[in-house]
Formats: structure tokens, C-alpha cells, sequence
């Protein structure tokens, strides 16, 4: 057996060459013969009745293949976890930039100003467009409710706490929407054959997940359906549930036209008409002791889910059970509800509801501290969950994480203290005003609750004829490191070098449905199963005498030889099988929520030049307990990218609406922060291990999405002395609240 381990190290990237060298194909570069270029015709108001469709007699629609609800073969939905969302209207619209019809040409710059030739009479309906006039106005959108999903978890006795109470505090928190901005817009390519079915290559995070939406939509069985992920330029969850809306508008003109259609968006386009991290309210109102204990509270979390569910419901869950942060309820009630809006359907977004929730629950600890007369960084301290406690849902935690030590070493690696002390005398000259920000959280690996279950996701592994092996899965790789990481472990469990292992392409014909590549899952539940897998090829060599108890990976790579010419396939499967002492209550919304949870303390330190109102980001601390750092170069990169998208989330990135629409869809009005508009971003780790995940790892890729908007943003306050309770903070923002708070 190979003494040299390779968890742990930063060996090169799967796909590294190809990407720097331009030998990657992504969707773009894909032409197949006879292929026609496809474009998707919008609705131009938020809410009506179609009243008719003219078009232009300039034009010779004989030589353009038209697609209308009227032409699916399935069912016109995208299915999803609900069937409300249509592939294209039929006969109303709810939602600006709502599909109506479908175009294909051979000719894509004819196609374009075909599409502009096409007029749409509408009645209109009254509409909506914020989650207060949801709530008013709840007959609007469905007729009965505006309510897609609603959650409550209850913890003993919240009615009983407030009598006790020697300080309520109330406070009220909003998060903006926030647009994924992958470098990479959406695109799909799609070919039918009558005997074969449909086979759709795109840009795309969840494989198995626009399968199941094209046998639904265009009427075919499983395997008349294949989805191949080809390179993926970026996905942040944009491409989790969408890719199935723009395959199917390629399947059905595919199907129609007998030819292969490619369609692939522009950048505004993708910004318009294309999922965003929900808006989201936060209300809290809080009982504390007076040396600053909570004793118990409510929370009422809500979000924009647009016109159509789609995944608002788990971004919901995952947003309502971190709403309490990383910190000790004995009493809490917690409302979580996803409402219906005329805008555009929200989506997944890196983080899932938690730096909604958690953004709000870190400003109300500094609002806590306010009214204690404490320290942030002490009542984060005094109410920090412990080994043995429970959380929201009653879920005990059985790890032995330490908080106060976490917090301990951010406060000593900022240099937290002497900064403090500094920036007080600074800020009494000048324009320039600073201050320093702290953010504790934590976060859930894996699908929330019975959901791994639920999946019961299977992964793979099969020797190969030159003697290598190859891992079976769906998941993907989007520029996180997938592929990578997934081959190490692979490489660890049978003792080979990292080049004795490849990845099969993601594509529903060849590999398993490992589940989707989201919810910090990958490493974790997918890693986890590929260590079984792999293992299982070793005991399958061990037991047919081929290979000794210590070997070589020379001698393994005999013995995998030597059973593939003897017996055929060698191939190992391993199926999830939840946790001993995992179990979560879906009816009573109870329990072990997650697996494991990583845990983090993040501090920020921010410049505000009063004379442009521009605040600028100067230092970033980023802390966590990953459980064991597989690849550290990769683990690192995670950390940065989420925090720089959390700046953005902060400070820089506000999504313009005017009656459901988004008025700046492109990259020179929505803006987002640049390297130069970066800080230093000192990462560091803690590493506890994990007993459920593959080597000890645990979920990574969301949890620094979660810290970096409430730490910028108590720096703020510290910096200014002005509250500050949303997000994004644009200079005109800051303006506006500083002069409004003057004039009090």
C-alpha cells in the first residue's frame, strides 16, 4: 500500500490544462451539422391575459421553426419539486421576461430581429412586486394565497420569556436581491432522434435535474432522455434549476424542426430573465437577561419568491433553520414563509437563505451588545452554541467546537483590539472614518433534514483496462474544484498516484444520480461515497485472491488488469445510507437538521471617505472549521471567491427594478466588485474532522457567502455611529441614511 497521502495536498487541477491551455470546449464551441440557432420571445409586462400574437408580414415565417405552449408533446411545466412554472405561457403571463413562444433559424442574426418583429397584445392584471404588498394583497397572484411555503420551529416556551426579560430588543433587516454573474451565460444544445429521444448538452450544475424535466415536458421515457454537463463556466446556483427551463425551450424546437438548436443567451438576457438570490425580510424581537443572555425570541423570515416556486421552499428551510445563528435559544419561535411576487422567479444562490437570515441575526447581535452595554465580540461570547446544547431545532451538538477559541484567534489575527483603539482617535479628524466588524455563523452540510434520505444518491467507481480507475457521478464541476477533489479521495482509498484516477463526464447515459452539485454536499455525501465505492473495488480484488492485503499501486494496477481481462467489468456502487442518530421530524420540523455544521468567525475592517460616501472594504479576516482541509490551495480559493461575492452582496451589487423588470441587466450599470476593489483576504482554518464526511471533511462552498455582508456592515455602524439594517449599501445609500440620521 502507498505510504504517500494525497488528501491534504494541492495537487494540480482535472481540468487545469485543458482551461489554461484552450483546449476546453465549453457549449459555445460546440457546432453540430445542420444546427439552428434558437430565441425565446418575452412577455413585456408583469401580469395580463394574451390577447394576440401578430406578426410581422415583412418577414417569411416559413423559414422560421415557431414553437407555442400549443406544440408540447408533455405536460407544459418545468418540473422541479412543484409543476406551477409553464415552459411557455399559455394564455397569461405573471412575471416580466415570462417565455411565450419559441424561434429557431439557421441565421442567428436574422433570428434576432425576427424575434423583435413579433407584437403581443395583452390585457393587463393588477400586480405586485414587493413582499408588504404580497402579504396585503394575498388573492392577487394565485387567487387564494400568496403563500408558496411556510415553516415554524418552536422551542420551548417563547409566550414565558418576555415577563423575564430585563431588555426586549426589536429590529427589523432586509437583503436585496443579487444576481449569480457567472463569467459563463446560460446555454444548451439540443438533437432529437424519433428511435433515440432527446440528447441536450449545456452549461449546467444538475444533470439528472433537467432530465427529469424533459421527460415531463416533451412525454419521453427515462431513457429517451440523455443530459450531457460539457465545461461550465461558473454557476453559483444559477444553473441549478434554470438550465431546465432553456433545454426545454431547445428540446422543443428540436423536436419540431428535426435539426439540432442551440441557444445561448446574451448577458443581458441572462440577467433579465434568469433566476436571483431571493429579497429577503427579517424581524426579530429578542428577550435578554441583563448580562446579556438570550433567554428566548422570535424570528419572522420571509423572502421574494417571484411568480413561480421553484426552489424557493429549500431556500426558505436552509435560510429559516440558520435564522438563529451559531447561538444558545433556550426559548425560540421561528416563522419562515416564501411569498408569490409579479417579478421574475428567484432562485438558488451560493448560501441557499442563510446570508439572508444570517445577516440579519448578526446585526441584531450588535444591536443586542448596543442595549447590554457589552462588547460585540462579548455577546457573541456569552451566547455561543456549546457541546451538548441544541440548536433551533433541537438538534444537540456533539462536536466539540469551541466558539470562544474560534473567536479568540479571529479577534488576535485582525489585530481587533489595537485597531479599535486606534480608529477611535483617527476618527475624530478627517474625512475618512473606520471601524471593525464581526460576524459568527455557521452552516448546515448536505441537504437539509430527511433530504439527504430522500435522494438516497448513488456514486460509483470501475477499474479501467490500462489498469486506472474511474469515479462514477453526476456531480459537477463548475470551477470549485469537483473533479479534483472527488479523484483524491478516490486516489487515497486505493493507495494510487492522483494520475491513476479520471472522472467520467457527467452524462445521464453513463453515470449514476449521485444528486445535485449543491448544498456544500459534494465533499461531504459525495465524497463519502466515493471512498465506499473505491473501497469496494479493493475488497473486490482482495477476495478474488488478485491482490495482497499491502501492495503497490504498481501491483494494483496488475491486479485491476488482470480481474478486467479474467472477468469482464469491475464496478463498484455505494448508496447513501443516512448517519446512526441522524433523524429529522419533516411534520414537527425537528431535529438533526444536518450532518455536521461548519463554523465560522469573520471580521471586517471598512473605510468611509464622507466626502464620496464610498466605503471601501480594507482588511478581511476569514476564519472556519472545515472539519479536514482535502485540498488547500482549492479550500482557500472557496473562501476568497465567497467573500469577494459577499463584498459584493454588501457594498457594490444593488439589482435595479421598475415594474417587475430589471433595469440594469449588463455589467456596466450592475456592478460588482473588481480585484482592485478588493481587500487582503487572510484565510484561515481550523480543522476538527468530521466522522461523516469523506477524510473528515465537511461542506465548504457556502459558508463564506454567509459571513462577510453582516461583518462589512457592523464595521460601518462602528465606523459611523449610524444603523444601518439592509443590504446592498451603495455610497448614495450610506448618503442618505447618514443625512437622514443627522436630521433626527
Amino acid at each position: 500500500m502507498a505510504t504517500e497521502h494525497i488528501i491534504g495536498k494541492s495537487v494540480p487541477r482535472k481540468e487545469g490544462r485543458d482551461k489554461v491551455t484552450g483546449a476546453a470546449r465549453y457549449i459555445d464551441d460546440m457546432t453540430l451539422p445542420g444546427m439552428l440557432y434558437g430565441a425565446t420571445v418575452r412577455s413585456q409586462i408583469p401580469r395580463g391575459v394574451i390577447k394576440h400574437i401578430s406578426f410581422d408580414p415583412e418577414f417569411d415565417w416559413s423559414e422560421f421553426v415557431t414553437v407555442t405552449a400549443q406544440d408540447i408533446p408533455g405536460k407544459n411545466c418545468i418540473a422541479l419539486i412543484g409543476d406551477d412554472q409553464p415552459c411557455l405561457a399559455d394564455g397569461k403571463v405573471n412575471h416580466p421576461e415570462e417565455p411565450i413562444l419559441l424561434l429557431a433559424h439557421e441565421n442567428p442574426h436574422l433570428l434576432r430581429k425576427a424575434a423583435d418583429a413579433i407584437s403581443i397584445k395583452y390585457e393587463p392584471l393588477p400586480t405586485i412586486f414587493t413582499i408588504e404588498e404580497s402579504e396585503r394583497c394575498s388573492q392577487i397572484v394565485w387567487g387564494t394565497d400568496n403563500t408558496f411555503r411556510s415553516f415554524l420551529i418552536s422551542k420551548g416556551d417563547v409566550d414565558g420569556v418576555w415577563t423575564k426579560a430585563d431588555y426586549i430588543v426589536e429590529g427589523e433587516y432586509t437583503t436585496g436581491a443579487q444576481e449569480q454573474l457567472y463569467i459563463e451565460n446560460n446555454g444548451v444544445i439540443a438533437a432529437f432522434d424519433e428511435k433515440l429521444g432527446i440528447t441536450v448538452w449545456g452549461s449546467l450544475q444538475c444533470p439528472h435535474y433537467v432530465h427529469k424535466a424533459l421527460m415531463t415536458l416533451c412525454g419521453l421515457a427515462a431513457e429517451q432522455v440523455r443530459v450531457v454537463q460539457v465545461e461550465t463556466g461558473g454557476a453559483f446556483g444559477g444553473k441549478e434549476d434554470y438550465p431546465s427551463m432553456i433545454a426545454g425551450h431547445a428540446a422543443l424546437l428540436a423536436m419540431k424542426s428535426g435539426r439540432p438548436v442551440k441557444i445561448i443567451y446574451d448577458r443581458t438576457e441572462d440577467m433579465t430573465a434568469t433566476t436571483k438570490r431571493h429579497p429577503s425580510r427579517t424581524r426579530h424581537r429578542t428577550a435578554v437577561s441583563k448580562d446579556g443572555k438570550i433567554l428566548g425570541g422570535e424570528i419572522d423570515f420571509t423572502i421574494d419568491g417571484g411568480a413561480y416556486a421553484t426552489l424557493s421552499s429549500v431556500v426558505l428551510s436552509r435560510g429559516t433553520i440558520h435564522a438563529g445563528g451559531p447561538y444558545y435559544w433556550p426559548n425560540i419561535r421561528i416563522r419562515g414563509k416564501a411569498v408569490a411576487t409579479n417579478m421574475p422567479p428567484h432562485g438558488a444562490f451560493r448560501g441557499f437563505g442563510a446570508p439572508q437570515s444570517i445577516f440579519a441575526m448578526e446585526r441584531h447581535m450588535d444591536r443586542i451588545a448596543q442595549v447590554a452595554g457589552l462588547s460585540p465580540a462579548e455577546i457573541r461570547r456569552r451566547n455561543f452554541l456549546k457541546p451538548g446544547q441544541t440548536t433551533t431545532t433541537e438538534q444537540t451538538i456533539r462536536e466539540e467546537i469551541d466558539l470562544g477559541k474560534l473567536l479568540d484567534r479571529a479577534l488576535d489575527l485582525s489585530d481587533y483590539s489595537a485597531r479599535k483603539t486606534r480608529f477611535a482617535k483617527e476618527n475624530a479628524v478627517g474625512p475618512i472614518k473606520k471601524g471593525m466588524g464581526i460576524a459568527a455563523f455557521l452552516h448546515g452540510a448536505g441537504f437539509t433534514g430527511s433530504g439527504e434520505r430522500y435522494l438516497a444518491s448513488v456514486v460509483g467507481v470501475e477499474g479501467c483496462a490500462d489498469g486506472g480507475v474511474r469515479v462514477l457521478v453526476s456531480s459537477t464541476e463548475f470551477g470549485q474544484g469537483t473533479n479534483t477533489v472527488l479523484c483524491q479521495i478516490a486516489a487515497e482509498a486505493l493507495g494510487l498516484a492522483y494520475d491513476d484516477v479520471r472522472i467520467a463526464p457527467p452524462d445521464t447515459n453513463q453515470v449514476p444520480n449521485s444528486g445535485p452539485t449543491v448544498a456544500s454536499r459534494t465533499a461531504m455525501v459525495v465524497g463519502s461515497l466515493v471512498r465506499s465505492a473505491a473501497l469496494g473495488i479493493k475488497q473486490t480484488l482482495f477476495a478474488g485472491g488478485m491482490l495482497a492485503s499491502a501492495y503497490s499501486p504498481e501491483e494494483f494496477r496488475d491486479a485491476c488488469r488482470g480481474y478486467i481481462t479474467e472477468h469482464g467489468e469491475l464496478r463498484s456502487f455505494a448508496r447513501y445510507d443516512a448517519p446512526a442518530g441522524v433523524f429529522w421530524d419533516d411534520q414537527k420540523y425537528r431535529g438533526e437538521a444536518y450532518a455536521a455544521f461548519a463554523w465560522a468567525v469573520y471580521i471586517a475592517e471598512v473605510a468611509v471617505d464622507l466626502s464620496t460616501y464610498v466605503a471601501t472594504v480594507e482588511d478581511f479576516v476569514a476564519l472556519q472549521e472545515v472539519g479536514r482541509v482535502l485540498h488547500p490551495v482549492l479550500a482557500k480559493g472557496q473562501i476568497a471567491g465567497g467573500v469577494a461575492q459577499g463584498i459584493g452582496f454588501a457594498l457594490y451589487e444593488k439589482v435595479v427594478w421598475q415594474n417587475g423588470r430589471m433595469q440594469n441587466g449588463q455589467m456596466t450599470n450592475y456592478i460588482m466588485p473588481t480585484s482592485a476593489d478588493l481587500p487582503p483576504i487572510r484565510v484561515f482554518f481550523e480543522e476538527m474532522g468530521n466522522v461523516h464526511g469523506a477524510y473528515g471533511a465537511k461542506g465548504i462552498g457556502e459558508l463564506p457567502m454567509d459571513g462577510p455582508a453582516p461583518a462589512i456592515v457592523n464595521a460601518l455602524e462602528d465606523a459611523l455611529g449610524t444603523r444601518f439594517d439592509s443590504v446592498p449599501l451603495l455610497p448614495e445609500d450610506i448618503f442618505e441614511i447618514v443625512s437622514a440620521e443627522g436630521e433626527r
